[in-house]
């Protein structure tokens, strides 16, 4: 299972240029999606606005080498670790679920586009890579899911209460599950049997639900996020601090006060 390409099996009975069109289709709805929400939602114009704003009340212009630093250090700290969760559980399920995904993404890709001819041969590390992304996708959104989310640790929600920002973790999450569920069935080979054929379909369709809900969904957070975090580490190194005042110290401590417990939220 570990090491066949699903997508070769796959392109046994389906055109390999029919696999290649549905994962361009779905590109094309990650790009639409985000491009709609953007005009819609106005969060391009309202990130270009305050950079222009932060630039005026600069106080130092940064070299080209200082803004290249800067930006490598977010890529590689805030960006590739999500440092701004701070240490805790919850950083490690955002952790295995991100970098799960980009696995089980760029595998998908490479198996589609690059080894689904009669005559290819795929290297083990791209189903490899893809069976490991989509368990660690598994492993870092059910955790998030059933015991880290904000509403059902601070605020006692049921596990299965579910709203429309819960949609882009609940249609990743299906991808992977029912990605491995057809992977494992397939390689039973189970002939003339409907198990692989309904993971198959159930597959399809989380994908289909997760890049056509991108206007709905909170997917494009994805492309948000490391540019607010390249802007605010650039906003404090020139001095503008996004138009925020500079912290002030820490209030004095006045006698032993109350002990309070640690929030759970944000």
């Amino acid at each position: 299972m570990f090491s066949v390409n699903p997508y070769s099996v796959l392109s046994e009975t389906v055109p390999s240029s029919l696999i290649q069109g549905f994962v361009l289709l779905m590109l094309a709805l990650i790009f639409f999606g985000t491009v709609i929400q953007m005009i819609h939602h106005k969060n391009i114009t309202y990130f270009f606005n305050n950079a222009k704003k932060a630039k005026l009340s600069a106080e130092r212009d940064l070299k080209a080498g200082e803004k290249a630093a800067i930006i490598a250090k977010t890529v590689v700290h805030d960006i590739a670790t999500t440092a701004e969760l701070g240490a805790g559980k919850r950083r490690v399920a955002h952790v295995l679920g991100m970098w799960g995904t980009i696995l089980f993404w760029v595998a998908s890709v490479i198996m589609i586009f690059c080894y689904t001819s009669s005559e290819a041969i795929t290297p083990t590390i791209w189903p490899m890579m893809w069976h490991i992304g989509a368990i660690m996708t598994c492993v870092g959104g059910y955790w998030f899911w059933l015991f880290l989310r904000v509403d059902v640790l601070a605020e006692a929600h049921p596990w299965y209460r579910i709203i429309k920002a819960d949609l882009f973790v609940l249609t990743l999450l299906a991808c992977a599950t029912f990605g491995l569920a057809w992977s494992y069935t397939q390689s039973l080979n189970l002939e003339n049997r409907w198990d692989d054929k309904v993971y198959l379909a159930l597959y399809i369709i989380s994908n289909i639900a997760l890049f056509g809900g991108v206007y709905w969904s909170k997917f494009a957070h994805m492309f948000y996020k490391p540019g607010a975090a390249i802007q605010k580490n650039l906003a404090e190194a020139d001095g503008s601090r996004d138009n925020l005042p500079p912290l002030a110290d820490a209030p004095k401590q006045f006698g032993l006060g109350i002990k309070r417990e640690q929030p759970k939220h944000y």
